[in-house]
């Protein structure tokens, strides 16, 4: 993969990541439009460095509430409100890594077996959209325990190539009745230690050469840092899409990709 590949990966997985389109749908598209053929495993370690990329867009554009959120656990010794989300946040992550520890050779043999799949979960991406543009408003105050896993559910569901998170997540929490901004945050934040621990677990596997990459250093810092830059720009517009109620036109965007994808994997 030449660094220019890199380049527009990395553009697309910043966008994509917070826009409820699915960034992995996209980069896999985008990979077999750009014809970008990778090595075994590299496919998978170029999309854990460009998500870890958008990881840190998120703390960027979310710091103040992160700041508030670690002041709060680490520094505040009575049970608060903080901790609470924390601990709302940890409970989300459990399906997550069930997925990640039992089932990360499926989720790879996944990522491999072409646009059809990436098609078909744009769809359903479409239709999660359109019911979350539809429901009925109940505007809970905060995101509760149980709604809380079930976030999480709809989350580890997600690492479907083409079934979007950050979509997927928000439209299930505006489902459950929350209120879309703190929905949105709580998507964005709840995928921040997920993706870093799978991050740590990459580098580490390359450290101790039980992954050998044939990505070179320049395409991998390549990818990071544009993902990095476009992601935070995304990171800002999508909350303010959020709260103007605007997910419908994601939902039709969605349902044009993901037909161009079903269509372009049979001709």
């Amino acid at each position: 993969m030449s660094w220019w590949q890199a380049l527009i990966l990395g553009v697309v997985q910043g966008l994509t990541e917070f826009l409820p389109v699915s960034s992995s749908g996209h980069l896999t598209i985008g990979q077999a439009l750009l014809n970008v053929q990778f090595e075994e495993g590299d496919m998978l370690l170029f999309d854990v460095m460009v998500h870890a990329a958008t990881v840190c867009s998120t703390l960027l554009v979310l710091w103040r509430p992160v700041a508030q959120l670690l002041q709060g656990t680490f520094l505040t010794p009575q049970w608060n409100t903080e901790k609470q989300y924390v601990g709302k946040i940890l409970l989300s992550m459990i399906p997550v890594f069930v997925v990640g520890v039992w089932f990360k050779d499926y989720v790879e043999a996944i990522f491999g077996s072409g646009l059809l799949v990436v098609g078909i979960c744009l769809m359903v991406t479409a239709a999660l959209l359109c019911f979350a543009q539809y429901a009925r408003p109940r505007h809970k105050e905060t995101i509760s325990w149980w709604d809380s896993l079930i976030i999480g559910v709809a989350q580890a569901c997600a690492v479907l190539p083409g079934l979007s998170r950050s979509g997927t997540t928000i439209a299930t929490g505006i489902l459950l009745g929350n209120k879309r901004e703190s929905v949105a945050q709580f998507s964005f934040l709840m995928v921040l230690i997920p993706i870093l621990g799978q991050t740590l677990l990459s580098v580490l596997d390359i450290l101790q050469g039980d992954v050998v990459t044939h990505l070179s250093l320049t395409a991998m810092l390549t990818g990071f840092v544009s993902a990095f830059v476009v992601g935070a720009l995304a990171c800002r517009w999508m909350l303010e899409i959020v709260k103007r109620q605007k997910l419908i036109y994601f939902a039709v965007y969605c349902l044009v990709i993901g037909t161009f994808a079903i269509v372009y994997e049979f001709c």
